[in-house]
């Protein structure tokens, strides 16, 4: 990667599907990262959606991967992230990728 694409705007985002009687479980979980995520350095967006079919979409765009990085590395997210494996029905469904449209100065 180009130190150039290095501080390109990058977006993560997926589809977490809970198990059967998990999704309160799963929806406080995921729920108790978001305001956190929002202040971690380099945090553009980070949004949580719940889908009509219980599925739950979570959005999050980053100042760079580095930011990113430094976020997947906090020990918030590793210790909720070991506990929503046990609430998730099969593998989360996940993208990543770098922004191609501006993203508008905060």
């Amino acid at each position: 990667m180009t130190n150039t694409a290095q501080h390109q705007p990058v977006s993560l985002y997926g589809f977490l599907t809970p198990k059967a009687g998990s999704a309160d479980i799963l929806r406080d979980l995921l729920l108790g990262l978001v305001e956190p995520s929002r202040g971690h350095d380099g945090s553009l967006q980070y949004h949580l959606h719940e889908q009509e079919d219980g599925r739950f979409f979570l959005y999050e765009v980053w100042r760079s991967r580095e930011d990113l990085d430094r976020h997947n590395a906090t020990p918030l997210l590793r210790a909720t992230l070991a506990r929503i494996a046990d609430h998730l029905d099969g593998t989360p469904e996940s993208y990543f990728g770098a922004m191609r449209s501006l993203h508008p100065a905060s």
